[in-house]
């Protein structure tokens, strides 16, 4: 069972990394508002369908606090994500995005009063220091605003994370219900936005309509199904290990299928980023080894 749990998660990582290259060729044919709308609406479809055949709850509870983490988990959260891969390439926006645990530490102690330890400040440090690498705010190059739009996609993705802890025992008992409610509210949001926002038209070839499906069926309804088998029979540290995995898979995929460079400056950020997310899921791991040994006794 663990030995199939481990291979849904390298499978789930392999899916969610190249993700990004195709997100960032379906935006050859569709605008980032329009695109956003469309993929939250049929990866809505796709979770649903997924649910009623699996013959798990429907029900929606606290409707208010369901609507706010469906604003920051999926509107906000996809709408920057989409936005800055128009300018910015996929393997460097995946790394600027997934620094959203650091995000939640840092969130968790302002909202939750979660206290920050030793350890977790140096992995903050060594994330921030890759983030200031990366951005490089003194070069004032075209693609500083891509940059500071993946902060803010990583950021909304925190915030919801924390809104989600801090509600969990008001939402409903299963998590897939609460992502599915999560996507359909987000989805209004982003309607509201493409409708409101002037773009050029999509177009709609082949190659998009098979992208747009992938991107519903595989990437979204497939992979959270992924998502919650892994964690169900693994423990949270173990699950977490993909946040690591597929920063490093869209990199090598957009590097060999995009051809994306990667300056010396941009690799060096990319490794203290992710030494930083390693060290905080090295922390987590020891910390649940820690009680579990302390409730064994």
């Amino acid at each position: 069972m663990r030995a199939r749990a481990l291979l849904a998660l390298v499978l789930l990582t392999l899916i969610w990394g190249y993700t990004w290259v195709l997100l960032k060729i379906a935006l050859d044919y569709a605008p980032p508002f329009a695109f956003s709308a469309l993929r939250s609406v049929v990866s809505t479809v796709a979770i649903f369908l997924a649910l009623i055949l699996m013959r798990r709850p429907l029900r929606l509870l606290a409707p208010g606090k369901t609507f706010l983490l469906g604003s920051a988990n999926i509107g906000a959260f996809l709408l920057f994500q989409t936005w800055a891969l128009v300018e910015g390439g996929p393997g460097k926006t995946s790394v600027l995005i997934f620094t959203m645990p650091i995000w939640t530490l840092l969130l968790s102690r302002a909202f939750l009063g979660e206290r920050v330890r030793g350890g977790q400040w140096l992995a903050a440090a060594s994330t921030m220091g890759g983030l200031l690498l990366i951005i490089a705010p003194w070069t004032l190059h075209a693609s500083l605003f891509s940059k500071f739009l993946g902060l803010l996609a990583g950021i909304s993705w925190a915030l919801g994370t924390v809104m989600l802890k801090r509600w969990r025992q008001d939402l409903a008992a299963d998590l897939l219900t609460v992502t599915a409610w999560q996507m359909a509210f987000g989805s209004v949001l982003l309607i509201l936005v493409a409708t409101l926002v002037p773009e050029p038209a999509t177009q709609w070839t082949a190659q998009f309509v098979a992208i747009l499906a992938f991107i519903a069926v595989v990437c979204s309804a497939f992979a959270w199904f992924l998502w919650f088998y892994v964690l169900e029979r693994l423990p949270a540290w173990q699950a977490s290990l993909s946040v690591l995995g597929i920063p490093v898979v869209a990199n090598l995929a957009s590097r060999l299928q995009l051809g994306e460079a990667v300056a010396p400056l941009e690799l060096a950020g990319m490794l203290l980023i992710g030494g930083g997310l390693a060290l905080l899921s090295f922390l987590n791991w020891r910390g649940e080894l820690q009680r579990s040994r302390q409730s064994s006794t």
